[in-house]
């Protein structure tokens, strides 16, 4: 039977990515709604494409001119928020591949949730802001959250089959970005330019950002937390500058379970989408052979404190997570527009979670809030 994608952020790294496996499986795939931020020009050729019945952009200003462009099209075109948290429980929808980036990734994920569909989940921020809501609706549901990311789904693999009681360790691969081998001296004239020129991965910006700084390891941190239901202390970061080695899992006995592979995010992906199947391609094959070192190191919290401030925020718990997603996503832009440091970003990180307000047991109501006082404090701390 063909299965029916709702995919939230088509126009980015993950769901164009998406769009390449569905063009190779026709006969397994088809997209039913394509939503996207404000990447007009993108959406648009998707559209003509993919043919889907519902195409939804986020930036409302943008509506009449999707719909007029669309216009040769039999489909709906809908805008705004709380269209794209419609769309995500359309009956006819199988899958929805959550990819949109950042905080505006949780509440189409929670209504998507609440309406029993399967979560091909890319957009980690929303385990990081509200990792307890979203595990305690997936129960209440029964819907399956199926990773994306490399390392989760890398994780995940290495548990098919597994009593996820017998869990020793998690380890959890990071190539370590761009300035693994930066002094401190060195980084503090780093240009957004530089970050965005990653070794291995095809990335959007924000993401590239992230793991230029180490904090997009923090967050797979408490992503993993809460898709394997492990405490925090049992996760280790390895920085693997190879990344052949996506993680792997220790167990009680002392075995390691590992999954490599190419660096290609359509891997990933495609499992999610095809679990418990694996479907036959042609993506790059990682040669063994011409593999002469793979090398681990211990992250260097020091040059790298945004991975600490991630576990600081984890054991903490309450809505600590949320503040320091705010807090990333504030001075992740500011970087990006050459209004903050490099490692500026992390002193404002922390003194965002110092200055917020905490909350032991937070509602979704409160996560709101937590998000939009958390800014203002970011913001506020840049010079």
């Amino acid at each position: 039977m063909v299965k029916q994608l709702c995919i939230l952020g088509s126009t980015g790294s993950i769901g164009t990515q998406t769009l390449d496996i569905v063009r190779a499986n026709p006969d397994r795939y088809s997209v039913y709604a394509l939503c996207a931020h404000k990447s007009i020009d993108k959406l648009v050729e998707q559209a003509l494409e993919f043919k889907p019945d519902v195409v939804c952009i986020a930036d409302e200003s943008l509506y009449e001119r999707l719909k007029e462009r669309l216009s040769s099209l039999n489909c709906k075109v809908w805008a705004g928020s709380d269209a794209i948290a419609q769309v995500v429980t359309m009956p006819s929808i199988d899958i929805v591949v959550a990819a949109m980036v950042g905080y505006a990734g949780l509440r189409p994920t929670i209504e998507a949730i609440k309406a029993g569909k399967t979560i091909a989940l890319a957009n980690k921020e929303t385990l990081v802001v509200a990792g307890e809501i979203i595990c305690e609706l997936a129960q209440q549901y029964h819907t399956p959250i199926l990773p994306v990311d490399s390392e989760h789904s890398a994780i995940f693999q290495s548990l098919v089959g597994e009593d996820r009681s017998e869990i020793e360790k998690i380890l959890l691969t990071a190539s370590g970005g761009p300035f693994r081998t930066f002094t401190l001296d060195q980084m503090r004239t780093v240009t957004a330019a530089d970050a965005l020129k990653h070794p291995n991965w095809d990335m959007g910006a924000k993401i590239t950002i992230d793991s230029a700084s180490m904090m997009n390891k923090g967050f797979e941190v408490i992503e993993a937390k809460w898709l394997f239901g492990v405490p925090v202390e049992k996760i280790q970061v390895l920085v693997h500058p190879q990344s052949i080695v996506h993680s792997a899992v220790q167990f009680t006995d002392g075995a390691i379970k590992a999954q490599l592979g190419a660096p290609d995010m359509r891997v990933p992906i495609q499992y999610a989408l095809s679990f418990p199947e694996r479907l036959k391609s042609d993506f790059p094959r990682a040669d063994l052979f011409s593999l002469r070192d793979l090398t681990f190191e211990e992250p260097d919290l020091h040059r790298f404190p945004n991975l600490g401030l991630a576990y600081e925020a984890m054991r903490r718990g309450g809505n600590m997570p949320c503040v320091l997603n705010a807090a990333n996503e504030v001075v992740n832009l500011a970087f990006r527009e050459g209004r903050c440091g490099f490692l500026q970003m992390s002193d404002i990180i922390a003194a965002t979670m110092a200055k917020a307000h905490f909350i032991e047991k937070p509602t979704y109501e409160d996560y709101v809030a937590t998000d939009l006082a958390a800014r203002q404090i970011a913001n506020s701390l840049i010079r």
